[in-house]
């Protein structure tokens, strides 16, 4: 998303026409819309408030939960803001006249670290800070003798240390976090826990409640397929224990309220019944989302957040497990365990993907100039050549495939190769791309790819359909079937075949948004960058890119871009870091 918007004429829907004063000029500017005005002229029109500095502070407050953050920083300007000549009020005035703003009086907005917030984030921001603080209270006692035998049976190998570890803490304390890059052993891990969690209730005689989820439903069946494969590592037992382990989506975990998005029917007065609770993919978690979870499991649950801090956030407000990790960093009591060395890719990814998120653009540049049989970099003239001599190929395997019959070798042609994109639309963007490949294809296979049926088109899932099986983010293809066309689409086990007029909402997926990559590895991964100006080019988001690749990667984009992309973090506003920091100064304090 832009930070700005350009006004297209005097009836653009974004101008405010009443709006006057500061907000006039900020909405004028193209910071503010038309609905961050009104909100704020409505809010101070309620409250009596006619500062208009404060009503400013409440438009950007607005503006920032769009953007990501859960509240607006009044010292931090931002730097793509910075540059535009705009009367911004001096950060003491500003904090001083929010201060004793009948806003506050009226329990409107919050102030807090000089953070302004509206009332709702504030509130499930310190909803947060105090589940995890009465969490980090309670202690579980385990069979350690038992324990020891556990984790040398599931985790034999000398290499596997980290994951040892991680279980050990995750056995005893009621809160884990546990982070790494990507094929650092994450899911292991869990599985790992989870055979030797339910091989302690065993030896007291007890059941162990398990429940596995994650943001979307694909997500939620990676989870349980690498569950599965890491328990059939294990042993016959250890694969017994974990036989009827399945994952889901949190919102089905939580029962989503009929008519309301933001309430469960699981909440502090009806606890889900688990005693152990894994979510898997915690980056994609929002604030609002964190504040059901916590306030839905049992305070003498376990529960263990499983993510990488360095990968995108949610799409809605919040970057929760960014804020943990970073929050926890100093705190004897951190409940965080990270996972360090990967395995998914070799020494070449993992240097490049190493300097992304240390945010090392000369090493970066470096590790892309080396090249070798993993790394390639396309850095000059018209993409497209590059694009159809590595696309092309791969999509006529799948074609080919899908011509036969033959649904599972369509699926693997497709795990083999993604086209990664920043932006929806424009040069850059996924359907201009999806277009271009199509006409590739036709002109090579003959297909008329009007028809959306048509065999070899790649499927992307948008939506949930709980009645077939299928999840926002499941992939696949459509193939010849007996009597006509089938969508085969992937799951955890195997693959579903549908009628391709039973799907709700597909697209096709020649090329994939990286947001909407997350959570998904192939073999050999694209990266087409947008020119340095894209406000979507991030730090993040090439991380999250460069790390989707298990065996090869390709970036195509200028240096001036790789560059950008690594200067420019996708900082959200939040006062929970800083918080959590706060909570364990002032527990060093007690504690002597």
């Amino acid at each position: 998303m832009s930070e700005v918007f350009e006004p297209v004429d005097a009836h653009d829907r974004d101008l405010a026409l009443a709006a006057h004063g500061l907000l006039h000029t900020f909405n004028i500017a193209g910071v503010l819309t038309s609905a961050d005005v009104h909100v704020a002229s409505t809010l101070g029109r309620l409250a009596g408030e006619p500062d208009e500095s404060v009503l400013l502070a409440v438009a950007l407050a607005v503006r920032a939960v769009r953007h990501g953050s859960v509240c607006l920083d009044l010292a931090a300007v931002p730097a793509s803001l910075a540059d535009l000549g705009l009367p911004w009020p001096t950060p003491e005035r500003w904090s001083a006249a929010v201060s004793v703003s009948p806003l506050l009086a009226a329990g409107v907005v919050r102030l807090d670290h000089g953070l302004v917030y509206l009332d709702r984030y504030h509130e499930q921001e310190t909803q947060v800070l105090g589940d995890l603080r009465e969490r980090g209270r309670v202690a579980h006692a385990v069979d350690t003798g038992l324990l020891e035998q556990s984790l040398v049976r599931v985790f034999p190998a000398a290499e596997s240390d980290e994951q040892r570890e991680a279980c050990r803490r995750a056995a005893t304390q009621a809160t884990t976090v546990v982070t790494g890059g990507p094929g650092t052993g994450k899911t292991t891990a869990v599985a790992g826990l989870l055979a030797v969690l339910v091989e302690q209730a065993e030896a007291r005689g007890e059941r162990l409640r398990i429940a596995l989820a994650a943001p979307t439903g694909k997500a939620a069946a990676r989870l349980e397929q690498s569950v599965r494969a890491s328990a059939a590592r294990f042993g016959p037992a250890d694969q017994g224990r974990l036989a009827d382990v399945t994952a889901m989506t949190l919102h089905r975990l939580l029962r989503q309220h009929p008519g309301n998005s933001t309430r469960f029917r699981h909440h502090r007065g009806n606890r889900l019944p688990h005693d152990l609770v894994v979510v898997d993919e915690a980056s994609m978690v929002s604030l609002t989302m964190m504040a059901r979870l916590l306030e839905a499991v049992r305070p003498e649950a376990r529960l263990v957040l499983v993510g990488d801090p360095d990968q995108l956030s949610s799409v809605d407000a919040g970057a929760v497990l960014t804020d943990l990790v970073r929050g926890y960093e100093h705190r004897p009591d951190s409940p965080v365990a990270a996972l360090r060395t990967a395995h998914r890719y070799g020494a070449e990814i993992g240097e490049l993907a190493e300097a992304l998120r240390l945010g090392d653009a000369d090493r970066a540049v470096a590790a892309l100039r080396a090249g070798g049989e993993a790394v390639e970099w396309v850095r000059d003239g018209d993409p497209a050549r590059t694009i159809r001599s590595s696309v092309l190929p791969h999509a006529l395997a799948v074609h080919d495939a899908a011509a036969a019959g033959d649904a599972r070798r369509a699926l693997e042609a497709l795990e083999r190769h993604r086209l990664l994109c920043a932006h929806r639309d424009g040069p850059f963007g996924v359907r201009h791309w999806n277009r271009r490949v199509e006409q590739w294809f036709t002109a090579e296979t003959g297909e008329p790819v009007q028809d959306s049926a048509y065999l070899g088109r790649p499927l992307l899932v948008s939506s949930n359909d709980y009645t077939l099986g299928v999840y926002n983010g499941d992939t696949g293809v459509v193939v010849a079937g007996p009597s006509g066309p089938r969508a085969a689409i992937a799951t955890g086990v195997g693959f579903l075949e549908l009628a391709p007029s039973r799907l709700g909402d597909v697209e096709t997926m020649h090329a994939m948004t990286i947001h909407k990559s997350q959570g998904s590895q192939a073999d050999e991964v694209t990266v087409l960058l947008p020119d340095e100006e894209s406000r979507l080019l991030t730090r993040e988001l090439f991380y999250t890119a460069v790390t989707r690749a298990q065996r090869r990667v390709r970036v195509i984009g200028s240096e001036s871009a790789v560059r950008a992309a690594i200067a420019r973090q996708a900082l959200r506003a939040s006062g929970l870091r800083a918080r959590l920091s706060d909570d364990g100064n002032l527990a060093d304090m007690s504690a002597r």
